[in-house]
């Protein structure tokens, strides 16, 4: 069971769509997230690094065609993060529901 934790790391939008989109994977190609959220490299590369340093995230960069493909993937604390995050906002959204019901 998930315990329900706000993560202000996770939280900002960007990073909580990033954090998303990996959560549904395994591994996700640099671009493919680049592209669905719309940033350009250095911010992407940029949030990467923050959830990378916090352990949310590792990184490879294996060659591939001679090519470096950059991709990212949850780490076990990044997916408990994730997760712990998401109850969070339900608790909070679900506070407002039984709020609004009372009124």
């Amino acid at each position: 069971m998930t315990v329900a934790r706000f993560d202000e790391l996770i939280h900002p939008s960007t990073r909580l769509s990033i954090v998303a989109l990996l959560a549904a994977a395994d591994w996700v190609e640099f671009a493919f997230v680049r592209d669905q959220l719309g940033l350009s490299d250095s911010a992407l590369s940029k949030q990467f690094s923050t959830l990378e340093e916090a352990g949310y995230v590792s990184m490879e960069r294996p060659v591939s065609d001679r090519r470096r493909r950059v991709r990212a993937r949850l780490t076990p604390e990044g997916r408990e993060a994730f997760q712990a995050h998401v109850a969070a906002l339900r608790a909070i959204v679900g506070s407002a529901d039984s709020a609004s019901a009372v009124l």
